[in-house]
């Protein structure tokens, strides 16, 4: 039986009857949630060392890979890879795919969730499972989602799922699971707490002081006595007031790390740029950059280096990393590209020579773009966005750059980031872009605007970006008019400048430049049947309308342009009161929208 920590027999009860609940074959989820140092890393080593008969299987979120699809869970699933192939094929092909096994199209996120599923239930038929998630506010997107799909899914495979966040929580994933909100030591414990790292006489008021700011943070207690001098131990003269709690408690690690030896320090910086915690690239890249393995002695205060290289706490990873220079990052960030395996990391080799490149680089640009694309074929629109931000950063030639600068920001449109999307449209906008490009740019402008605020600007925008680009991509104006129209119906009376009758009016006016390519007939007959139906009334567009949805049903058309206007034939289907095609393209709508990863 493991001790029970200082403060904590309320929480270990709860850890503790949660394995035994799934000791007797049940399954359990439980969210722990606190702020940074609130003692909920602690409270999954005790669970650990408490599972005793369990398989243990964990991973922590890196907030320097947040952007790289399914990489949290890829650290979970590492240890079971093996039993990959045993899945159902559809299932097995999915979770393949998004861990780069295998090349195929986007994964569908159902089928993912249901293959991790299916995993974890082939492991717990040996022996019960805990999965110990800490960190969960750095995962990224699709990890978080399909993480909360299968907690929701568990019944009685003898799986335990503990999920360690910030409170409170920047993942929405996991509301309404069962939570245990871990507080502040009480005054008592906080005091005891603190004298443990005490080295000598402390005033009473400092002490006082100490506890009431740190509100009993065990991390803060622990780690900011360090920094007192004498002074400040006797009358609490220079005890910092401005900087936050977490920001206090990185500068404590921080100060403890200026008398290591520099060896040491690289060790740990090494250890800190190397996000999954794998020890074979961070002893290749420690050893190209001259540490000796006696280092490791020194950095075992704050580092933990066994069959994963796992820090004392997020808050010395991030404080080591940012105590380094620019330089020392970009050297450290050299070697590990020049460490890992290109054939079997290639995103993760290209996203460190992106960090080790100060200046300017078109074949590390291009080596992340093409990792963008690998991203969006495994359904991770946020990496791949990721990867083309940092291409453009790097791309030397002003053109080249602007036009992966707007790639950039339609992923981010993309993947839900709108803010970001309108700070790379300013980006490209300030290149060299075509014609051609300054009219996707606006046209992705009232995209965003639309995205946003379902509000007025947006029809204006989108007909503006029409009529541009009318004469030089006949196909993607008509599609630009239908996204008019969308925003339009939304905003109804609010819209501003432009509605629905103002764009029904400019695509019946509309002259497509010549040798515009023409967009399938199905988008073309839905674009005039909602015009002539808006100027010219029901029984006049009504024919066009029906004639459009015949073509959805039978023409076929790419998955992207059947995900953007599937939504709009659906609601003309209504309109008509056809409810059998309205039903089957719904039903095509969903399925596309699954296989895409959307």
């Amino acid at each position: 039986m493991q001790p029970a920590l200082r403060g904590r027999p309320r929480e270990c009860e709860v850890l503790d009857d949660l394995l035994a609940s799934v000791r007797t074959g049940e399954s359990r989820v439980l969210i722990l949630r606190g702020e940074a140092g609130i003692g909920k890393t602690a409270l999954l080593e005790h669970l650990a060392d408490s599972a005793s008969g369990f398989r243990v299987a964990r991973a922590a979120g890196v907030e320097s890979e947040m952007e790289l699809a399914h990489a949290g869970l890829h650290q979970l699933c590492a240890p079971f890879a093996d039993r990959i192939d045993r899945l159902p094929g559809p299932q097995r092909d999915a979770l393949s795919t998004a861990f780069g096994r295998r090349d195929g199209d986007a994964p569908n996120r159902f089928l993912v969730g249901l293959a991790v599923l299916g995993l974890l239930s082939d492991v717990a038929e040996e022996k019960p499972l805990l999965w110990i998630v800490d960190d969960a506010q750095w995962l990224d997107e699709a990890s978080s989602q399909t993480l909360a799909f299968v907690a929701r899914r568990l019944g009685a495979e003898s799986v335990a799922m503990v999920v360690a966040m910030r409170d409170p929580a920047s993942k929405d994933n996991f509301d309404r699971l069962d939570e245990l909100v871990v507080r502040g030591l009480g005054e008592r414990d906080a005091r005891a707490l603190l004298e443990t790292v005490l080295t000598g006489p402390l005033d009473d008021d400092v002490r006082d002081r100490l506890v009431a700011e740190t509100r009993g943070n065990p991390l803060a207690l622990l780690e900011l006595p360090h920094g007192l001098t004498p002074a400040d131990m006797a009358g609490g003269f220079g005890l910092p007031d401005a900087s936050s709690l977490a920001g206090r408690i990185e500068e404590s690690f921080r100060r403890r790390l200026a008398p290591l030896p520099p060896s040491t320090r690289l060790l740990l910086l090494v250890a800190s740029a190397e996000p999954v915690g794998d020890p074979v690239p961070v002893w290749r890249a420690a050893g190209a950059l001259g540490v000796e393995p006696a280092a490791r002695g020194a950095a075992a205060e704050l580092v933990e280096f066994g069959g994963q290289v796992r820090f004392r706490h997020p808050l010395v990873r991030s404080a080591v990393y940012r105590a380094a220079s620019p330089e020392e990052r970009e050297r450290t960030h050299g070697a590990l590209a020049d460490a890992t395996d290109p054939e079997v990391d290639p995103d993760r080799r290209a996203w460190h020579r992106a960090h080790a490149t100060p200046a300017p680089d078109e074949d590390v640009a291009a080596e992340l773009e093409r990792s963008a694309g690998r991203a969006q074929g495994r359904g991770g629109l946020a990496a791949a966005a990721a990867f083309l931000e940092r291409a453009a950063e790097l791309t030397p030639e002003p053109a080249r750059r602007a036009r992966r600068a707007l790639a950039a920001a339609q992923s981010k449109q993309r993947a839900g980031a709108p803010d970001a999307a309108l700070r790379l449209l300013a980006f490209a906008d300030a290149g060299l872009l075509d014609e051609l490009d300054q009219a996707r740019a606006e046209l992705l402008r009232g995209q965003v605007t639309f995205a946003v605020t379902r509000g007025g600007d947006a029809p204006q925008l989108l007909l503006q970006a029409a009529k541009r680009l009318e004469p030089l991509d006949g196909a993607l104006a008509r599609e630009t008019y239908l996204d008019a129209f969308a925003a339009a119906l939304f905003a109804d009376r609010l819209t501003r400048g432009s509605g629905v009758r103002e764009i029904a009016e400019a695509v019946l006016a509309a002259e497509w430049g010549e040798g515009s390519r023409r967009s399938p007939r199905a988008f073309d007959l839905l674009l005039e049947g909602i015009a002539v139906v808006t100027i010219d009334g029901y029984a006049a567009g009504a024919p066009t309308l029906k004639r459009a949805l015949r073509e959805f049903h039978d023409e076929p058309m790419s998955d992207e342009g059947a995900l953007r206007w599937l939504w709009l034939a659906c609601r003309a289907a209504r309109a008509l009161g056809d409810e059998a095609i309205w039903d089957e393209l719904s039903e095509r709508q969903v399925r596309l929208a699954r296989e895409a990863g959307e």
